[in-house]
This record gives C-alpha cells, structure tokens and sequence, in this order.
C-alpha cells in the first residue's frame, strides 16, 4: 500500500509520499463529512463543532491536493488510522472527556497522464464520551461508513498532451463528484458539496463554476430546526488574475438556497435562510518572505427572524478577513502571522447568531453575517463566525531540526482576543450572559511530531479567559493529544 494519497508532494515512484505535516492530527471527521444532523437539531454546540473542523482544516490541503501524474494509467491507495483524546471545559459541563477513533481508506486512479481521474475516500469512526459527557445522550455511537470525497476529474491539457504531445495555454478542468469547495480565501465559503465544478484559464484569468448541494448528512447552520437532512443549494462563479508577479486578485459571488425540510410543523416560526454573497480580495506577497491574504464580503438576501413566519427579513451584513504572515530566514523555520477577523452582527439577534428561532427581532433588517466558510477561532473558545471581532497573533518554528529524531517536531503558540460587534447581540456561545462587548481572550499551544513517516503525534492545549460579557469566570481548558498511523 502506499503511503497518503492526497499529499502534494510526489517522490520518483509516483504516488508514494510523506507528507511533513499531514495528518498530525489527521482529519477528524468535522463538519460536512458526514456527522450526523439528528431528529431534534443539532446537539453539539457550536464551539464543539468548530473544534472538530479546527482539527481537519489543519490539515486539508495537503489531504485534498491533487499530484501530478507521471504515466498513462496510474493506481494507488492505502489509508490511515486516528486516535484522539479531548478533555475540556466548555463552560456548562467542567469537564467532558471525548475519545475519537477514525479509520479512512482512499483510492486514486488516473489515465493518461492525469487527463482523467477517478478519486474515492471513506471513513468509519467511533465516538466515545465518558458517562454523562456527550451532548445528546449518547455515550457511544458509530459513524459511517461514509463517503468524505469521490469524483471524477477531466483536464483538458493534460489530455491534449497524453495523446498529441501538445501542449496549450489556456485550459478546462472539469469536476464531478462529492469535493471541498472553496472560493476566495475561504472565509465565506469552504465546505464539501456534491457538486459540478467547472475551471476555464486563458492567459493570466481563470474562471470557477460551480453548482452543488450540501451533504446531506452535514451540520447544519441553524440548530433550532428540527431536520435530520441538511438540504442547502449552491451556485456561483470565481475569477482569479494571476497576471501579477506577487499577488492574485479575486472576485466571486455566490447563492445560497435553503431546501431543507422541517420535521414537525411550525405555525408561529419559519426559518429558511436564503443568502448570496459578493467577496472581494487577494493574496500573495508584499516582501520577500512576508505572506498575505485578505478578504471582504458583503451578504445579502432574505432570512426569517423569531417568531416570524411571513414577513422575511432582508440581510444586510458584511465580514473582512486580513493576515500577514512572515517566514524567517534562520535555524528552526520559525513563522509569524498576525491575523484580524470580522463578522458583523445584529444588536436584534438575542437568542443567536445564527439560528432563525430566537433570532433577530425587533425591525426588518438582519446585519447578522452567516458564512459557509472556515477560520481557526481558537481551541476553547472555537466562536461562530458572527457578531465578532477576533485579533490573533501566532508562532511557531522547528527548534531540533538539525536532530534526527525530532528533525519534524514543530513547536507553536497562537494567542486570541475577543469582542462582540454588537454588545446586546448574541455569540454562538449561549453562556455570555452579560451585557458586554469583551468576550475575553485565549492562549493555545501546540506540538506537532512526525516519529517517523508512517506515525504522527500531536498535543492541543487552549486556555480561554473569560471577559466581561460572562458572570462565571472560571476559565476554560482544552487539552488533545492523539497519534497516527498511516499505511
């Protein structure tokens, strides 16, 4: 078997690679992957959630990467094994301890030099809380087997090449199948759709399409409904100009449609969500070795707000995104970035951010933004991105690279301050009780080992303070360790 075939590394033999940091943590079967939505909505809180995804994103691009292909007909596969260990405290429960065993098998297949390609991944995992810790009841369960990605893939160059020895410019990628789909920086916009995809690139510009729907079994935005499928439709289109030495811009918009079907009748509340963003944004490189990438957003649309159910509101919210990131040139590989998160909120939104059930109230218009995207928030807080501001400031650097054994040990801190936007207007945690805009502030550090190519560790500690806007300042810890194993 080989090793994960999802790496963008490649070594001489084709699709046997290690990838450095890859699967440290392994993905943990986080949002839009095929947790399940239950009967009475959903029952992990948001920062539950979040703290999932936190884990998977860390390493989903060198998981999703394609490599390029060397021969006419290729084949590989191979899979991996997680184990994790949570002990938290979410401020309701002061202490909940989850234990997380997920196995993952893919295969990859590719004709004519990459030309076409035929890509699968399943999961299975195991659940495990001690007794009385999880959130709906349930001490154990099993998820899956279930289908994370699988598609096929059409390169129009790469076919030209395999067959005539020609080579073009320009280009079109299609794409069919069950795929992470992201536009811009993927604040607004990052998860895994069943999906038609579909890349046009003449010179310097390339063009995205794409129409697809939620996984059925994926979380679904608002948890005070009672749906057991998540039913959302998505179309929209990308452009990218990569005609600049150092920065790509990008422009997108996107539509969102709520199909999802309500298990009881509801005759006082109605809670379709219809929403279509405008992002705008870049990212490369302002000086050798200082990164950046920035992003803003404008919502739009129609939402119902509490205890409405005929007259929608009309959505008018924005979020902004900007990180700057520098590579020092020295012993260790040490980084800096320093990032600031914005995502506005409604002072009329008291019960949630997010849900339509104590929603906005009060007027007509919803300034409460709702994304489908992704930002590491923090380990124990892990806020929604609504109604926040969030400055992080992080590091991290390799302090025994010159040593064998813990050449791919990487050392790191990333510190967290949180604000409200509106101070009356809810988070998605439901223990801010205060009137106040300070949420408070946290300090997470983290290890991650690659003991040899084929085995991982890593070890998450997060202490979150809470501000002003709780009465119970009992701060909050959140410890992970886990190990695995790739085969």
């Amino acid at each position: 078997m080989g090793s994960l075939g999802d790496s963008t590394s490649s070594l001489p033999n084709g699709f046997r690679t290690v990838s450095r940091i890859g699967l440290i943590l392994t993905v943990l079967a986080g949002v839009g992957l095929g947790a399940p939505v239950h009967g009475q909505g959903r029952a992990e809180p948001d920062a539950f959630v979040n703290q999932q995804r936190e884990i998977e994103e860390r390493v989903r691009a060198e998981l999703d990467a394609q490599r390029p292909a060397t021969e006419k007909v290729e084949f590989d596969y191979g899979g991996w094994y997680s184990f994790h260990l949570f002990i938290y405290d979410d401020g309701v429960n002061s202490s909940r301890t989850f234990r997380r065993n997920d196995l993952r098998v893919w295969g990859r297949m590719a004709f004519d030099e990459g030309a076409h390609t035929l890509y699968a991944r399943g999961r299975m995992s195991y659940l495990d809380f001690n007794t009385g810790d999880s959130f709906d009841g349930r001490d154990s369960d099993w998820e899956g087997p279930n289908l994370e990605r699988g598609f096929y893939q059409f390169d129009l160059r790469r076919a030209l090449r395999s067959s005539t020895g020609r080579h073009i410019d320009h280009n079109l990628t299609f794409k069919v199948g069950r795929d992470l789909a992201t536009f811009g920086t993927g604040y607004a916009f990052s998860t895994v759709l069943d999906q038609v995809w579909l890349r046009g690139e003449w010179r310097d510009l390339a063009v995205t399409g794409l129409v697809g729907q939620t996984v059925g079994s994926s979380e679904e935005m608002d948890s005070s409904r009672l749906t057991t499928r998540t039913r959302r439709s998505f179309f929209g289109a990308e452009a990218r100009y990569r005609g600049f030495e150092r920065h790509e811009p990008f422009a997108y918009v996107l539509w969102q449609s709520d199909h999802n079907r309500d298990e009881l009748p509801h005759l006082l509340q109605d809670y379709d969500y219809d929403s279509f963003y405008v992002g705008l944004g870049a990212e490369g490189e302002l000086l050798t070795d200082l990164r950046y990438s920035a992003e803003w957003v404008y919502e739009g649309g129609r939402s119902y707000g509490h205890r409405r159910f005929i007259q929608r509101d009309v959505i008018r919210a924005w979020a902004l995104d900007a990180e700057l990131e520098y590579l020092f040139d020295a012993k260790g590989k040490p980084r800096a970035s320093l990032e600031y998160m914005f995502a506005s909120g409604d002072s009329g939104r008291l019960g949630s951010p997010t849900n339509a059930a104590g929603g906005n109230q009060g007027d007509s218009t919803d300034r409460g933004f709702n994304g489908f995207g992704w930002r590491d928030t923090g380990l124990s807080h892990a806020p929604t991105l609504s109604n926040i501001h969030i400055w992080r400031a992080g590091a991290s650097f390799h302090p025994f690279d010159d040593t064998r054994l813990f050449t791919h040990l990487e050392l790191g801190t990333d510190w967290y301050l949180y604000h409200k936007h509106h101070r009356r207007g809810a988070t998605s945690d439901v223990t801010t009780d205060q009137t106040s805009g300070y949420l408070g502030w946290e300090m997470d550090f983290f290890a991650n080992w690659d003991i040899t190519p084929d085995v991982a560790w890593t070890a998450r500690y997060g202490v979150f303070f809470p501000g002003k806007a709780y009465s119970d300042q009992t701060t909050r810890t959140f410890f992970l360790v886990g190990v695995t194993w790739r085969f």
